[in-house]
């Protein structure tokens, strides 16, 4: 399909994700679990999962069995800690080599992944030559400023999908995210821009009741004013006319 407005008629689409940080925690799986075999909307969610980090004690077997039956509820996507299950961003290290870590342990259990978020929005231009090497979309760019961020901390920006190129000549598909909760429940009053929104939400979001509600209330609006698409179809189908060089696309 050549261009983004070309996937569904209309040409103005919606897809959720849930980063998937505590797959362990019971209470809060049971609660991802049945949102995802029951969304709001009508959207199929895709799982962005943090893979269990065995250093902390958590539980291989367990993650693996979270991990398949979150892939059969919606799509499945690599989001990754790189210094602690409650520590997003990196620290030290090298950040690239932990992503190729992750995708070859899920690789040789039998998840080929291709969707890609960077814990606490991370991402510099060695994750980003990895993950274009190893064929991921990318959804780590915010059309939003994260309020948590100091300024000047590694991130990408974007508003619309765009093909990112990199350093290497290599360009990685950047799907962003635009929407948080709070900014879906805004959007009830306002036109949501773009041709693409695409929401998300931590799982760890639905421990709270106020935020489940205004988590469903949103993706059910979002379902009315939006095609209901998921990021694998837009990941098939998108071919986005805008380009942007890596160089440009930080804070």
């Amino acid at each position: 399909m050549p261009h983004t407005e070309n996937i569904l008629p209309g040409g103005r689409y919606a897809v959720v994700s849930c980063h998937v940080e505590r797959p362990l925690d019971d209470e809060v799986w049971e609660l991802f679990a049945a949102l995802q075999a029951r969304p709001p909307g009508g959207f199929r969610i895709a799982a962005l999962m943090r893979p269990p980090d065995t250093a902390a004690g958590e539980d291989e077997i367990l993650w693996l069995g979270r991990a398949r039956a979150a892939a059969e509820n919606g799509p499945l996507g690599l989001h990754t800690h790189w210094t602690a299950p409650d520590h997003a961003r990196p620290t030290g290290s090298d950040p690239a080599a932990r992503v190729r870590e992750h995708a070859a342990w899920l690789a040789a259990r039998g998840f080929e992944l291709s969707l890609f978020c960077g814990g606490g929005w991370y991402m510099d231009a060695a994750v980003a030559e990895t993950l274009a090497e190893l064929r991921f979309t990318d959804c780590t760019a915010t059309a939003f400023r994260p309020r948590y961020l100091p300024e000047g901390a590694p991130r990408l920006e974007a508003r619309e999908p765009c093909y990112v190129q990199l350093p290497s000549g290599r360009s990685l598909l950047e799907v962003p995210t635009t929407h948080s909760i709070g900014m879906l429940a805004r959007g009830l009053l306002a036109p949501y821009r773009g041709q693409i929104v695409h929401a998300y939400f931590h799982d760890t979001d639905l421990l709270d009741a106020k935020r489940r509600t205004a988590l469903s209330l949103g993706l059910t609006f979002l379902g009315m004013k939006r095609w209901q698409t998921d990021l694998e179809q837009v990941q098939r189908g998108l071919r986005p006319a805008k380009t942007m060089s890596f160089a440009n696309s930080g804070p």
